[in-house]
């Protein structure tokens, strides 16, 4: 065998290869013929990670290979578990962290992945292997991957058969690390265009133009901003002459319902949308398509024979055709980016290739090319998908035990890099029509990297907030309003993905990885830096009309961003059964949060806003990085950052100056500042110049405790005996009654568990 310490010296050897890439990662590989492959791969981009300290000694015919993170040792001949194996060092080192060749770490310790498609499943799934795991290592196992040649997605060749390509991830608990590792091997997150981040509105319906430039003028009456406009497949002709197939694929719009397609298209970019179309590619471009002559001849072929130009990732003469004849015009014309809804198998004519993961690649660079910063929908295809966001989950079963795994499902997906997951909010089909569940799964959507609210083909299941009734519909504009107000801080953790790698919906195992509560509540995720968050993904008791959450806070304190109470966790955490009412979702902001929002009112469109509100959460210094930039390509971006710091010893927060290119900004602004749990009104400071610091001191006094006041709402709202209320009051309002006995006087009352859960949580809130 032969042993490499990284890309700078490769000398020639039998069938074995390892190669350190960095303190924790090792490369193993086996080739038959002794020849080994440097050469990219679809998954790996980048191997030449640095030097790395190691510390190499012969064992029998192979060796034994030590860096700070693991100890390896190959003793030569095939790969065994007996001859290849793998000890972490550090953190986690024991008889569990040892890695042995064809050995998977145990399930009960792997943490997973993600999947390829939520298609058909009514609740949990199962998902494919990540990085992490509590034993200390995974393995991504790259053997199958196809080497590139080339720079295009059709550049690319098999491997020789019988090769062995591991990448061992030892970075034992330190998770964020394993991930750092991942994308320099694989490559970065790209930035999100600012208008992904807002509310996308989607469903499979026949609209006209009329009829949906309708809809979004309601909504903007309703307040409902949206950023996204979605057409499902049925913006093209679906019927076509048989002869020609089925209407699944198109690419001509139906003049029927779009006369006027260009008219159309700039109509939602004046009311601020960016537009995206579906496409289900597989039947290639036939000759009742209007492209089909342009592309026919492109390709070689008479128009009038006829001929369909059937659907071939594999092929590059293919490829250009239809972007230059199909695509880029629809592109030109004002489709921002498409729904590439692949659903025909991964099979193509080059063995090994699956289509979507090809068209992926070539649409996202495709789109790259026309000078805009590119963005893809289309569903997940394996490692490496970071590099070509965003994902489309799939046809979502419109059940509780639907809603119940997404935030799970959505926040796991952050074990292989995978961040930017876009769910059918609300549910695609199947189910019956719940309010209950309609209004948690938009609430869920406020906490989502992506909220698009979708639903499928049917006269009943469109998600317009009005068809839910009026507390419904209220619930839902706010939440939709909620959205929006948060682009400020979504851009700035969009850029840190790219630039860190860490995902916006992060497992609250990967900052707390020696806490068994945190994988015990797999539901809760960091929202970014600086939020917690636990959605509503149970129904409301019947009595009291409150449904359940449990969740474990982090070290610290938490306030929570609606009702303004403080959870105290101390210095180990603290495990919470919260309790919400319709109108309420968990989410929480660590004491030090300096939160930008967009101010009231709120439209359409994501562009920079004039005025902002900054919500401060005393308890501890915080500082925000205010990221905006002019949403265009990554090579000419123009950008700007604002620093936003809150000191809390003198209780000031100072905004600004913005330093970068202050020419996307407006050129002054309207700033408005709260503090949590401090009485008074906002400070409000009008039209500040961008280039100039603002200092504001926010020396309010603290709001006195509600709980009697929180306690007298819960017991008020529930549909329990009215003897029983009188008697919790009662026993809540007796004076110099201590804590203790005071929650064992409840106890006592063997009051319903929903409402003695409420009131607990309300009267334990400060810790």
């Amino acid at each position: 065998m032969w042993f490499s310490r990284g890309y700078a010296d490769r000398p020639r050897s039998d069938s074995a290869r390892l190669t350190v890439l960095t303190p924790h990662l090792l490369r193993v590989e086996w080739s038959p013929s002794g020849r080994f492959e440097d050469r990219a791969t679809q998954v790996v981009l980048e191997r030449d990670l640095g030097p790395v300290d190691v510390r190499v000694t012969p064992v029998g015919e192979g060796v034994e290979v030590v860096t700070e993170g693991f100890e390896a040792v190959y003793t030569g001949g095939p790969f065994t578990a007996s001859s290849l194996s793998l000890q972490v060092r550090g953190g986690v080192t024991n008889y569990h962290s040892v890695w042995r060749y064809g050995e998977p770490p145990r399930p009960e310790r792997a943490l997973g992945g993600t999947a390829r498609t939520l298609d058909e499943v009514d609740g949990r799934c199962p998902l494919e292997p990540g990085l992490l795991s509590r034993d200390g290592y995974e393995v991504l196992d790259d053997s199958a991957s196809l080497v590139r040649t080339g720079p295009a997605v059709t550049d690319l060749k098999p491997r020789e058969p019988g090769t062995v390509d591991l990448y061992v991830f030892a970075h034992g608990l330190d998770f964020r690390g394993a991930l750092r590792d991942f994308h320099a091997l694989t490559g970065p997150v790209p930035l999100l265009p600012r208008y992904a981040l807002g509310n996308w509105w989607s469903r499979y319906h026949p609209y006209s133009a009329d009829e949906y430039l309708e809809l979004l003028d309601r909504f903007e009456a309703e307040r409902m901003p949206f950023s996204v406009a979605v057409l499902d497949m049925d913006w093209h002709v679906t019927d076509p002459d048989p002869r020609f197939g089925s209407g699944w694929t198109g690419y001509t719009w139906d003049r029927e319902l779009f006369p006027d397609p260009a008219g159309f298209l700039t109509a939602l970019h004046e009311r601020g949308l960016r537009v995206t179309l579906n496409d289900h590619p597989a039947d290639g471009v036939r000759a009742h398509e209007e492209a089909y002559p342009r592309m026919a001849r492109a390709l070689g072929v008479d128009p009038d024979t006829e001929v369909p130009l059937s659907f071939d990732v594999t092929d590059p003469t293919w490829l250009r055709a239809f972007f230059d004849s199909v695509a880029h015009p629809m592109e030109e014309e004002g489709v921002d980016f498409w729904w590439i809804d692949w659903q025909s198998g991964p099979y193509s004519r080059t063995p090994g290739l699956d289509p979507l993961w090809a068209l992926n690649e070539v649409h996202f660079s495709e789109l790259a090319s026309t000078g805009r910063r590119p963005l893809i929908f289309s569903r997940y295809a394996g490692p490496g998908s970071h590099r070509t966001p965003l994902g489309f989950s799939g046809d979502t079963v419109i059940s509780w035990a639907s809603l119940r795994f997404q935030p799970e499902f959505t926040a796991t997906a952050a074990n292989i890099g995978y961040g930017w997951w876009s769910h059918d909010i609300g549910g695609h089909w199947g189910g019956v029509k719940d309010v209950e569940l309609a209004v948690r799964w938009v609430q869920l959507g406020v906490w989502s990297p992506i909220n698009r609210l979708h639903a499928t083909a049917s006269a009943f299941q469109g998600k317009e907030p009005w068809r839910f009734g009026p507390e419904a519909h209220a619930l839902m504009g706010e939440a939709l309003r909620l959205r929006h107000r948060l682009l400020p801080y979504l851009a700035t953790m969009a850029e840190r993905a790219g630039a860190e790698g860490v995902a916006l919906a992060e497992p609250v195992y990967h900052r707390h990885p020696e806490r068994d509560e945190a994988y015990a509540h797999r539901a809760t995720y960091f929202f970014g830096a600086d939020l917690l968050c636990a959605p509503v993904v149970e129904p409301g008791d019947p009595r009291t009309g409150l449904a359940r959450v449990d969740l474990w806070l982090p070290p610290g304190t938490w306030w929570d961003l609606q009702t303004g109470r403080r959870y105290r966790a101390g210095e180990t955490g603290r495990t919470l059964a919260a309790y919400r009412d319709l109108s309420g979702t968990v989410a929480l902001a660590r004491a030090g949060t300096v939160l930008p929002l967009t101010a009231d009112p709120v439209s359409n469109g994501v562009d920079l806003p004039a005025s902002l509100e900054v919500r401060v959460f005393p308890g501890a210094d915080g500082e925000h990085v205010l990221v905006e930039d002019d949403d265009g390509p990554a090579q000419t971006r123009r950008v700007a950052r604002t620093p936003l710091r809150w000191d809390e010893a003198s209780r000031t927060l100072t905004i600004g100056p913005a330093e970068g290119d202050l020419e996307v900004l407006p050129a002054r602004r309207t700033w408005s500042v709260r503090a949590a749990g401090l009485v008074g009104e906002p400070v409000l400071h009008v039209d500040v110049p961008v280039g100039e610091p603002l200092t504001v001191r926010l020396d309010g006094e603290e709001v006195p405790p509600t709980t009697l006041e929180d306690c007298f709402t819960i017991l008020d709202a529930a549909q329990v005996e009215h003897h029983l209320k009188d008697e919790v009051w009662r026993v809540l309002t007796a004076p110099g009654t201590s804590p203790v006995s005071l929650l064992g006087q409840l106890t006592a009352l063997d009051l319903d568990a929903s409402l003695h859960g409420a009131l607990v949580e309300v009267l334990t809130a400060n810790g």
